[in-house]
């Protein structure tokens, strides 16, 4: 009891901490109640739910905040993000994971949604899409930053765009160049020895390699097996890299636990000196490539 009494007496230290962000008292109280709903034992996050665990009859107060009422979603989401940052500090800095994850909603009105592949419902089905910038270190990790994806089934009809309030200067803007536009934002926060981890949506994107290696930001992505690593004979190809290391070089590593048990890979590194990008990492070391 003494440890939840701790944890709710922070939640509240970091609610008045934001509660300047909503211009009125009802809001801020709103906010609050919000948040409590979201961290509490409620089957469904939606409105009248939130409302109810709140002990409010009727949902108009949620649905208010949420869609009409005024104050700054970005500087919201700046102020927390640095709440996450100074919790999770570590002396031995820490991974950005980008990812994408998929929401399943129905209709035509909802901000992203259309019939698109995501990993997380395995398929093609109507859902909003987000990608979505994680911090992790030795401490624990959490989310810092999101962008919604807006297929170009939205972006080319600017009446509905319009009419779900999509701002006229947002365009198409692909996964990797969502998460560009995210790790510009979050960048300046982080501390030196900060590596950067993504899959292969973004691992195969050469305009997303260069931009990590622009801002000096140590990378790990996946690639598929006939990626291109150097413009040499016998070394172009990852496939062809990994067939020449002898079976004892290759490490069986646990990667964590998922849905259906823990997961196993296997991993051989290899650093490659790439002098068509002598960058200098965030973190420190030579310069090189490490491929896996």
């Amino acid at each position: 009891m003494a440890q939840v009494a701790e944890w709710d007496a922070e939640l509240e230290e970091l609610l008045r901490q934001v509660g300047d962000v909503f211009p009125r008292v009802d809001l801020r109280r709103r906010a609050k109640a919000c948040v409590r709903g979201l961290l509490g034992p409620v089957s469904r996050k939606n409105g009248w739910q939130l409302a109810e665990y709140a002990g409010w009859r009727r949902p108009d107060g949620q649905q208010h905040l949420l869609d009409r009422a005024k104050w700054d979603v970005d500087e919201l989401r700046d102020r927390v993000r640095r709440y996450a940052l100074d919790g999770l500090a570590d002396s031995a800095g820490g991974v950005l994971v980008i990812d994408e994850t998929g929401f399943a909603k129905k209709g035509k009105t909802s901000v992203g949604v259309a019939r698109q592949f995501t990993g997380s419902l395995g398929g093609v089905f109507p859902c909003q899409i987000g990608v979505f910038a994680a911090w992790a270190t030795t401490r624990g990790a959490t989310l810092v930053d999101r962008e919604i994806y807006l297929p170009q089934v939205w972006t080319g009809d600017r009446e509905r765009c319009a009419a779900a309030q999509v701002p006229e200067t947002v365009g198409f803007a692909t996964k990797p160049r969502l998460a560009e536009k995210m790790i510009d934002r979050i960048l300046p926060e982080l501390p030196e020895n900060t590596w950067l981890a993504a899959d292969e949506v973004y691992g195969r994107d050469g305009g997303f390699r260069s931009f990590a290696e622009s801002r000096q930001l140590p990378y790990v992505v996946n690639v598929s097996s006939a990626q291109t690593v150097l413009p040499r004979p016998g070394w172009r190809r990852i496939d062809k890299l990994a067939a020449a290391a002898d079976d004892s070089e290759w490490q069986l590593i646990e990667a964590g636990p998922s849905q259906t048990g823990s997961r196993w890979w296997q991993w051989w590194v290899r650093r490659i000196a790439d002098r068509r990008s002598p960058w200098a990492p965030r973190c420190g070391g030579s310069p090189g490539r490490a491929d896996g």
